[in-house]
């Protein structure tokens, strides 16, 4: 992702720039206030901008609210010593994707802005370290295109409830072959499942079971 980091500590800053920078993010800039971060976000147009609650021009919570306003396609990720349950609830409100202790592990960190990336939220429930993270639900219209349409072909049949052999014989393919198919429909689902495949699948038309034609 391309960040701007703002937090009161420079040094501090600074040394997670590094350990981002390492695993793939890209720092835009490095800010120590509430108008910093701001300016920032409105010249580079981030991914994400990572906010610290303390600034010395006021809380991190106003420039979070400013940022939503006027770049509500800046993801915010909040990193905070603090400790009041109030402030993850007004972040929640104003549309912050995370919230989470700055103590934290950097591995929990980077871990959080995959999440974020993607789509999702990440927050500290407590503060305890222990880190709740929810990815997107992609929207409907999205879940037949992640699908080639022999994959759909493969993906009715599992709503049909027919075994891999019997798929195999019918679509006269390797057993193997029916296997990846299965396995890239899963993974693209997000499914951990066939019957959770299925269960996504049966909330759409195109992808309800063929027609059983009768020969009698």
């Amino acid at each position: 992702m391309r960040l701007v980091l703002c937090d009161d500590n420079r040094l501090l800053c600074e040394a997670l720039a590094s350990v981002l920078e390492a695993s793939g993010h890209r720092i835009l800039a490095i800010t120590t206030s509430v108008a910093g971060a701001v300016e920032a976000v409105t010249a580079h147009r981030p991914d994400g901008c990572l906010l610290d609650l303390r600034l010395p021009d006021g809380s991190g919570l106003d420039a979070a609210r400013a940022i939503r306003r006027c770049h509500p396609d800046t993801k915010i990720l909040v990193l905070t010593c603090l400790t009041d349950p109030a402030a993850i609830s007004e972040a929640k409100t104003i549309g912050v994707a995370g919230f989470l202790r700055k103590d934290l592990k950097a591995e929990t960190i980077i871990g959080a802005l995959d999440v974020i990336g993607a789509g999702g939220v990440a927050f500290g429930p407590r503060y305890s370290g222990q880190v709740i993270w929810r990815a997107a639900t992609p929207p409907r219209q999205d879940l037949l295109s992640r699908l080639t349409p022999r994959e759909k072909q493969v993906l009715r049949r599992i709503v049909a409830g027919q075994s891999t052999e019997q798929m195999a014989s019918e679509m006269d393919v390797a057993t193997s072959t029916l296997r990846s198919y299965i396995k890239n429909i899963l993974a693209k689902l997000g499914a951990h499942s066939r019957l959770q495949a299925a269960a996504i699948a049966s909330r759409e038309p195109e992808l309800a079971p063929e027609p059983t034609v009768s020969l009698l």
